[in-house]
């Protein structure tokens, strides 16, 4: 926000009001003020007491209001006196200079371009147009970050993820629900899929050990164009919704590592339960029990191998082959033979994918 547009809005209300108004910020410093010669002086006592009050504080003659509510506090509104009538000015000042600052930022704020162009707010014609209007460089990499955020907390999710990224020339935090955050980060050419996995898994870590909150983390692929931004965007999204059915153990879900989950996903639930339909016999996949389907599940991430399997399982050999065996008989496939392992794999993540719908197989 510039501080000479709320000097000038003081400046014109001050013929209007007979009392010294002004505006203090962040740091605690008057920015603007009918009294020239009070820009510049310290109030921080004013900020402090505030931070333990919703409302407003009298002090020193003057009464004292947040420009915003919530907990973040970025400007206080003044006015001389403790009466009725300050309380009364600081109320209509908080909302004159409340409106102007949020239309300011609608115009001017980097944070709200990007917003828009995420949730498909702006045309993709007048993207190049706002960022050249807010000098903003449209063709650096960047990568989208979507933080779900579990639960309730003590501090506002916004503010702990800003907390963590406060770089606001490279790094954008954006408030897209209320335990949805996402992060625009700027990131470095040449950067790889592991590298953005390894700053979500640090988001991760940290709401965890310093704010004992579970969050989860969907990661797009890394854009080089701003207009890519409601892609990624959109691609973060997906990788928490498919994460939800297949990866459901894990916290951070890169889209670029989704593999035919994401495949899966995009499918009719029609044309699933038309293909577990074809690939196995009626009531085949259901009459397998819990014993079994581990047995599956081990001998898949084993790579098929019936004697690595076997130790892994602590089963003799022929026990194991045994089980194979009955899985053929039932489904008619043999999971020893690629192209059925195959056909297994897919049909139980269909079934899955199946199960997270309100209409299931």
């Amino acid at each position: 926000m510039s501080n000479r547009l709320f000097q000038s809005v003081i400046h014109q209300m001050k013929d209007a009001v007979d009392r010294t108004i002004g505006v203090i910020d962040e740091t605690g410093v008057i920015i603007a003020c009918s009294e020239l010669v009070k820009i510049g002086e310290v109030r921080q006592s004013v900020r402090d007491e505030l931070a333990y009050t919703t409302d407003m504080v009298v002090s020193g003659g003057f009464t004292y209001r947040p420009l915003s509510g919530g907990t973040k506090r970025e400007y206080i509104v003044f006015v001389e006196g403790e009466d009725a009538e300050a309380d009364k000015t600081s109320r209509l000042l908080c909302i004159a200079l409340g409106n102007i600052k949020n239309l300011y930022d609608e115009k001017y704020d980097k944070g709200s371009f990007i917003k828009n162009i995420i949730l498909d707010n702006i045309l993709p014609s007048d993207i190049y147009i706002k960022s050249k209007e807010l000098h903003f460089n449209a063709e650096e990499c960047r990568v989208v970050f979507l933080v779900k955020f579990m639960g309730k907390t003590d501090m506002m999710p916004f503010e702990m993820l800003q907390n963590m990224f406060p770089d606001k020339a490279r790094d954008y935090v954006i408030s897209v629900g209320e335990h949805d955050i996402v992060l625009v980060k700027e990131v470095k050419a040449g950067s790889e899929n592991r590298d953005m996995e390894k700053v979500a898994t640090n988001i991760v870590d940290t709401m965890s050990s310093e704010f004992y909150t579970k969050v989860s983390v969907g990661v797009s692929t890394i854009v080089d164009n701003i207009k890519d931004l409601a892609r990624a965007y959109k691609e973060a999204q997906i990788a928490l919704d498919v994460g939800k059915v297949f990866e459901n153990e894990k916290s951070v879900v890169s889209y670029e590592n989704l593999g035919i989950g994401r495949l899966i996903y995009q499918l009719p639930t029609t044309l699933c339960e038309m293909f577990l339909q074809e690939v196995f016999k009626k009531g085949s996949l259901e009459s397998l029990d819990r014993e079994t389907l581990m047995t599956i599940q081990c001998f898949f991430e084993n790579n098929l191998n019936v004697s690595e399997t076997s130790r892994k399982l602590f089963v003799h050999r022929n026990t194991l082959v045994y089980r194979l065996e009955k899985i053929r008989k039932l489904t008619g496939l043999d999971l020893r033979e690629f192209e059925h392992a195959i056909t297994f794999k897919v049909a139980l993540m269909v079934k899955k994918y199946l199960s997270s719908k309100p209409s299931k197989y």
